[in-house]
């Protein structure tokens, strides 16, 4: 198994994009795999996109919008586009609300779609650190869902579904089973890289990225007791249904 993958990592370019939802574990997976020596990374490349149709007023928003391309067509010639010499892996991450209606899915066909997923009541107690009344779509998890259906539909296969408690509590063993799962070679570099900023990282990391920041590997899994105000119980148990719904084709350590 271990001599096919490396064939395959020789002779194969990878496009994986990992869809994502807000206050998860994304940027450290992004930084995961911008360790290893065969990859690209980018960061949220429809974000500006995003921002420029909804008109959501995220933090660093206008500097988003005037720093990032915010043309979806052109973002998506670049996702499927060459890659650099040396290069074998574009990891590529994703929040799945930034796929708006309007953006075309062809082009999902030509990459290896995965998702990553964090448990309701957490990721929303988070993300009302940035976002005071966040809705169910803004969770990205029904574009989540839509996503993978549609993914399992075109492949007739179910795609890598990563739940970041299982990634905290043993990032070896889960990755080793994402890297299997879409047939590229685990390097141990994935599991510690630099702090500190990236140039690939999106100009909102000063924003949203402060604790990520000073990481050097993925802090082990602490759970997080806050509840969530009464005025969001029908957006938390909406989120819980659609979770589930995600979880239960999650992968585990090999």
């Amino acid at each position: 198994m271990a001599a096919a993958v490396d064939a395959m990592t020789e002779t194969q370019t990878t496009r994986i994009a990992m869809w994502s939802g807000p206050r998860n574990i994304s940027t450290a997976m992004m930084r995961s795999w911008g360790n290893r020596p065969d990859s690209i990374v980018c960061d949220e490349p429809l974000y500006a996109h995003y921002l420029t149709v909804t008109g959501l007023p995220h933090p660093g928003a206008e500097e988003t919008i005037v720093r990032h391309e915010a043309d979806w067509q052109k973002v998506v010639a670049w996702l499927t586009g060459e890659l650099p010499d040396g290069k074998a892996v574009f990891y590529q991450k994703h929040m799945a609300h930034h796929l708006l209606p309007n953006i075309e899915l062809d082009w999902l066909d030509s990459l290896t779609n995965c998702f990553l997923i964090r448990e309701p009541r957490e990721m929303l107690t988070s993300l009302l650190e940035f976002i005071p009344e966040p809705r169910v779509e803004d969770t990205g998890l029904p574009q989540q869902v839509r996503i993978l259906e549609l993914v399992r539909e075109r492949t007739n296969s179910m795609p890598p579904v990563l739940d970041s408690k299982d990634v905290l509590e043993n990032p070896r063993g889960v990755l080793t089973a994402l890297c299997n799962a879409v047939g590229v070679k685990f390097y141990d570099e994935m599991l510690q890289w630099r702090p500190g900023f990236r140039d690939t990282d999106g100009v909102w990391a000063k924003h949203w990225y402060a604790k990520v920041e000073h990481t050097t590997s993925f802090v082990p899994y602490r759970s997080k007791p806050d509840p969530v105000p009464a005025t969001l119980t029908g957006v938390l148990e909406e989120c819980n249904e659609l979770y589930q719904q995600l979880y239960r084709y999650r992968i585990t350590a090999t």
